[in-house]
């Protein structure tokens, strides 16, 4: 650029800034702006900013403006909620009679006899419906017989004929050798210590 051109550029800048000021009678402070800037673009940067709002706009008729509609997605809908109980309740078993011995005293009778009565275990828990749900009060297995109280003489009779030559009764008490393999021979002290208990 010569030094020729400077006057002539000065010109048109000069230029500019009057026809840009020229249309608008209503600006107080045309040359306030800059050169080069015009007045529309000085208001749009002095104007506040006012925060938009989520809502939508604004309601002229004094109404109050509709909720905002929800973006989380509804649950679908579900049928009835079927409650559990934590854990199942407890079997209730049947006492046995007034009188009858319990599993645990024929047991210590035989033990004291000199019997084979090894590995005794409790099994009550078998006599309910979760068992064998044979309805008995007491089960106790050990290596030479299984001892089982019913609560009363008829169901024990019903078992007792359930499982024919491999049983005996007494009231309420029946001796069962399926599960054990005792001999004949040693079947007869078993049972004749159970006749002697009272």
């Amino acid at each position: 650029m010569t030094l020729r051109s400077l006057p002539a550029v000065g010109v048109l800048l000069v230029a500019a800034a009057v026809v840009a000021g020229c249309g608008r009678g209503d600006d107080p402070a045309p040359s306030s702006a800059a050169p080069g800037v015009t007045s529309s673009a000085v208001q749009a940067t002095d104007l506040p900013t006012v925060p938009s709002t989520s809502a939508g706009p604004s309601r002229t008729d004094g109404a109050a403006p509709p909720p905002p509609r929800s973006t989380v997605p509804s649950a679908p809908p579900q049928g009835p909620v079927e409650r559990r109980p934590a854990s199942p309740p407890p079997v209730v078993l049947p006492q046995r009679p007034a009188g009858a011995p319990s599993a645990r005293q024929v047991i210590d009778a035989f033990q004291a006899a000199g019997l084979r009565v090894t590995h005794p275990k409790d099994r009550s828990v078998d006599c309910g419906p979760d068992g064998l749900g044979l309805g008995c009060s007491e089960i106790v297995t050990t290596d030479g017989v299984t001892v089982f109280v019913f609560p009363d003489e008829t169901s024990a009779g019903d078992i007792a004929e359930t499982w024919g030559g491999q049983s005996y009764r007494r009231g309420a008490v029946v001796l069962n050798y399926l599960d054990a393999k005792t001999p004949a021979a040693d079947r007869v002290r078993y049972e004749k210590v159970l006749n002697g208990l009272r």
